[in-house]
């Protein structure tokens, strides 16, 4: 009997204890972020027609789904749980929601390592390097950039693989550039001071791919296979990688920007910067840069003139144009050659790639791309501009779709509430049929990969689809400018 009634009274103190959590739960400040984000969807989201009319995301739909599931939730988890669903649901690879960390320890009193944003995850091998016949090049390259070579028919293949188009998976250019530039790992580093490890190791990754390259050129290789399956992306050195892989003079594809502040500061900065290049250049320079800032100056005043998301809440169109058509990817000049403009001071500032001390053509044959889908961003940019220009084979999966995502940092908002910050893409990417790049890359030749499938039983797809790529790709491939 006195069992029963100690079960009874723990029923009810749990009872009791569960009434207690529900009526704690207050879905007015939830709905108060969910507002907030509706305002930055409406005023920041690049992609927002795309997935509205392409994608076929009734965001309406979605945002009151959202509110009826803040509504009806008993906790904070719950409520958290229903922006998540939000976000998966949207599906796009650069909308995220950043949720603060919580019982999290007191920092430190010693300053953080500079080195503590490089990844240590060792360099992945490329899919080729788990089928029969391929022989591994081992250089001091290879850890960053594996590769090797096996035969197919009559081919002689070689393989490189990019892990990221950015130094970050390798701790060891990051440590390497303290020595270079004698930045103590011990003492505060700031935002310049990052900078400067950031493009010095950017520098050695050029550096080492470049060698790389001419190592597998000098195993005689007729074809190259740059492997950026399960490549997440990086930064701008994407651009100057693709023009090293292939003779074809590329052309970049134009990327259209989001109306409001970011963007205002960002064509202002390149407008201001253009005007002072122009005072010490060239008379043709000059005339040249004068023009690029007066586009920059009129794309900065569309930017200052806001659309009305109204109509897209509503499934219609606006009747404005939701984006600024923005300059190429690569800065005012889509398509350059770059030795005719290296030492000149303003190189970088008009074509991006100037960054990096690249070569055209570095690789001047036949040219295989590998995607899947875990290849996204950067590393779509560099297989839609590869396939745009007709300058690559790609084979794989479709990619992840990303597209474009954060410049300059982006436009972060951070939720009142919960203190999640919200994270949206602020420009597109357009191919060369004018579609927005988000939607993926589709490649040429299909492989047949499977979720579940290993990386033996993917490196077997890819073999058994080598010969058909090697059929459908150009040899000799002509230079074209």
């Amino acid at each position: 009997m006195r069992r029963v009634f100690l079960l009874a009274l723990a029923v009810l103190f749990a009872g009791a204890a569960n009434t207690s959590a529900q009526s704690a739960y207050d879905p007015r400040p939830w709905l108060d972020d969910l507002a907030q984000m509706h305002d930055a969807f409406s005023t920041k989201y690049a992609n927002f027609e795309w997935a509205e009319f392409d994608n076929e995301v009734n965001l309406a739909a979605l945002f009151a789904d959202t509110q009826k599931s803040i509504q009806s939730a008993n906790s904070d988890a719950d409520a958290r749980a229903a922006f998540d669903r939000l976000i998966r649901r949207l599906g796009d690879g650069h909308t995220e929601l950043h949720w603060p960390a919580h019982n999290v320890t007191a920092q430190a009193t010693t300053p953080s390592d500079p080195c503590n944003d490089y990844d240590p995850a060792p360099a992945a091998k490329p899919l080729a390097a788990y089928a029969k016949g391929y022989v591994a090049i081992e250089t001091p390259q290879s850890d960053a950039f594996p590769a090797g070579v096996i035969i197919s028919g009559t081919h002689r293949v070689g393989v490189i693989k990019i892990k990221m188009f950015y130094p970050s998976f390798r701790p060891e250019y990051c440590r390497a550039a303290l020595a270079a530039l004698s930045i103590p790992a011990d003492k505060p580093c700031n935002d310049a001071c990052t900078d400067r490890i950031a493009s010095w190791a950017e520098a050695k990754l050029n550096e080492d791919f470049i060698a790389q390259i001419k190592n597998l050129k000098r195993a005689q290789i007729d074809t190259l296979v740059v492997d950026i399956a399960e490549n997440g992306g990086g930064s701008e050195w994407a651009e100057a990688a693709a023009r090293m892989v292939t003779p074809i003079r590329l052309h970049a594809a134009r990327m259209d920007f989001m109306r409001g502040a970011h963007w205002v500061k960002k064509l202002g900065e390149l407008e201001s910067d253009l005007r002072t290049a122009a005072a010490s250049a060239s008379p043709t320079d000059r005339a040249m840069l004068l023009t690029f800032a007066d586009e920059a100056a009129a794309k900065k005043a569309v930017a200052a003139t806001p659309c009305d998301a109204g109509p897209l809440w509503q499934g219609r169109h606006p009747n404005c144009s939701w984006l600024g058509e923005g300059f190429p990817a690569t800065g005012p000049i889509a398509s350059a050659d770059a030795a005719s403009l290296k030492g000149k001071p303003w190189a970088a500032t008009a074509f991006t790639p100037m960054e990096y001390q690249y070569t055209d053509g570095l690789w001047r044959g036949s040219l295989i791309v590998l995607v899947d889908g875990g290849s996204a961003s950067a590393s779509e940019e560099f297989a839609a501009e590869l396939q745009d220009n007709h300058a690559a084979l790609i084979m794989g999966e479709p990619t992840y779709g990303a597209g474009a995502g954060h410049t300059d940092g982006g436009t972060p908002t951070t939720l009142t509430h919960s203190g999640a910050v919200l994270v949206v893409p602020d420009c597109v990417r357009l191919r060369a049929d004018g579609e927005n790049e988000v939607g993926g890359v589709v490649p040429d030749l299909l492989v047949g990969f499977r979720r579940t499938d290993g990386p033996h039983l993917r490196a077997d797809a890819f073999l058994a689809r080598l010969p058909a790529a090697l059929r459908m790709v150009k040899y000799p491939l002509k230079s074209k400018t």
